[in-house]
C-alpha cells in the first residue's frame, strides 16, 4: 500500500548581501570585485525547507536549484559575471585526474572545462531550462544545442595543482546560430595558456534535424551577445576528406555508455580522444598538441561503430599559390637528408624540425556507405620541458 507523508526537501534563495557581509564573503569565496555596486550584485545561495509529499514513509528528494533569475556570484562554482554583466568568469584548480604522465593538462580536460563553464554560463543566466545548456525557449520547441564547428590554440599547457581563470561569453553567429569563446588564464601570472572558439546551432531533440532559431530563443539570448574575439577570424581552413588509405586507421571503436551525456549521443570530448589515440607514439611522446580544429558533421549514437582515420600533411610547401622559401628548404632538406636515406621517411624529418600537422576523420563505416561524424585537423609543437615542476 502507498501512503504519503509530509516531508520536507531544500530549495534555493537568493539574498541580498549587505556590503560589510559582502567583503568577508568575496574573501572567502576568491572573487574580486570592486565597484560601488557589490551590495546590489551581490546575491548568495542559501538553503530553505519546503514541504513535500513522502512515498512509504521515505522521503522523495527534489533537487530545485536550477537559477530562475540572473545571479551574479556563484560561490560553489567560484563563478562570477563579468564583461558589463553578459560574460562569465570561473575559477578552477587542476585536479590530479586531469593531467597526463607529464603532470600537464590533457587537451581532452580542457575541452571538459570548456564545457563545464559554458553550461554554468547558462546556469548563472537563470535561462536554463530542464536540458543540456537549454533554455526555456528551447524545451518550449524541443530543441537542443549542437556544436557544428570548434577551435581551440593552446599556447602553454597548465600543470597539475595550478590555478585557473576561464573566461567564457556569446555572440551571434549568422541568424540561426550562436559564437561562444573562452580564454584559459593563469589565476597568479595571467598568462594566456589556451584561447578557443565554437560555432553552435539547434537540433530538433526529436526528429534529429537542424532547426531555425525561433523568435523567443533569440530574445533570450541575444541581451547576452558581446563583440568580442578570443580567436581572430579568419576565412576557416578547409578541412579535406580522408578516404581509407589514409597512413594511420583504428577500427572498431564503440561508444560505451558513460560516454553519451544527456542528450543521449556521444559526447565531442569522446571525438577528440578517438582521433589523439591514432596518432603514433613518437610523436605523442615529443610534441604538444598546439591547435586543434573541428567540423562535425553528424552526431554519434550508442550503437554506431566509429573507424578513426589520420594522415600526415605535408604542409606550408604552397601558400595561396606563393611558394614559401623557408617550407621549401625543409621539405628539400627532408627530400634528400638522412630521414629517407636511413628509412626514417618523411615524418620523422618533420618532427625534427619542429611543427607538424595532421588531418583527421571520424566516420561510421556501414556495409553501402560510410558517414562522416567530424573532420578535424591537429597542430603539434615541440614539446616544453618543465624542469621547473617539483612535486
Amino acid at each position: 500500500m502507498t501512503t504519503f507523508s509530509p516531508s520536507y526537501v531544500t530549495s534555493f534563495k537568493t539574498n541580498t548581501l549587505t556590503r560589510e557581509s559582502g567583503v568577508g564573503w568575496r574573501r572567502i569565496c576568491g572573487l574580486k570585485i570592486n565597484g560601488p555596486s557589490v551590495a546590489m550584485i551581490r546575491g548568495r545561495t542559501t538553503m530553505t525547507a519546503a514541504p513535500m509529499a513522502g512515498v512509504n514513509g521515505k522521503v522523495l528528494v527534489e533537487r530545485t536549484i536550477i537559477p530562475t533569475k540572473k545571479q551574479f556570484v556563484d560561490p560553489f562554482r567560484q563563478g562570477v559575471i563579468i564583461l558589463d554583466g553578459v560574460g562569465y568568469r570561473q575559477t578552477v584548480v587542476v585536479r590530479s585526474y586531469e593531467v597526463g604522465t607529464d603532470k600537464t593538462v590533457t587537451p581532452q580536460s580542457i575541452l571538459n572545462l570548456l564545457q563545464e563553464t559554458a553550461l554554468n554560463h547558462v546556469w548563472m543566466s537563470g535561462l536554463l531550462g530542464d536540458g543540456f545548456g537549454a533554455t526555456h525557449g528551447m524545451m518550449k520547441n524541443n530543441l537542443i544545442w549542437v556544436v557544428s564547428r570548434m577551435q581551440v590554440q593552446l599556447d602553454q599547457y597548465p600543470i597539475w595543482g595550478e590555478i585557473l581563470e576561464i573566461d567564457t561569453w556569446v555572440r551571434a553567429s549568422g541568424k540561426n546560430g550562436m559564437r561562444r569563446d573562452w580564454e584559459i588564464r593563469s589565476h597568479t601570472t595571467g598568462i594566456v595558456f589556451a584561447r578557443a572558439t565554437s560555432t553552435w546551432v539547434m537540433m530538433n531533440q526529436t526528429t534529429r534535424r537542424l532547426s531555425k532559431m525561433p523568435d523567443e530563443v533569440r530574445a533570450e539570448i541575444s541581451p547576452w551577445f558581446i563583440k568580442k574575439q578570443a580567436i581572430k577570424e579568419d576565412s576557416p581552413e578547409k578541412i579535406n576528406k580522408l578516404d581509407d588509405n589514409a597512413k594511420y586507421v583504428n577500427s572498431g571503436l564503440q561508444p560505451k555508455r558513460s560516454d553519451l551525456d544527456m542528450n543521449c549521443h556521444v559526447n565531442n570530448v569522446k571525438y577528440v580522444g578517438w582521433m589523439l589515440e591514432v596518432i603514433p607514439d613518437e610523436c605523442l611522446e615529443n610534441y604538444q598538441l598546439s591547435e586543434i580544429i573541428l567540423e562535425y558533421r553528424r552526431e554519434c549514437g550508442s550503437s554506431d561503430v566509429v573507424e578513426s582515420l589520420c594522415e600526415p600533411d605535408q604542409i606550408g610547401i604552397i601558400k595561396d599559390g606563393v611558394q614559401d622559401d623557408q617550407d621549401f628548404n625543409l621539405m628539400h632538406r627532408c627530400s634528400i637528408g638522412a630521414g629517407f636515406i636511413q628509412g626514417g621517411g618523411l615524418l620523422n624529418c618533420l618532427m625534427k624540425e619542429g611543427t607538424i600537422r595532421y588531418t583527421h576523420l571520424l566516420q561510421v563505416k556501414e556495409e553501402s556507405k560510410c558517414q562522416e561524424i567530424v573532420r578535424g585537423k591537429t597542430t603539434w609543437k615541440k614539446r616544453l620541458n618543465l624542469n621547473s615542476f617539483s612535486g
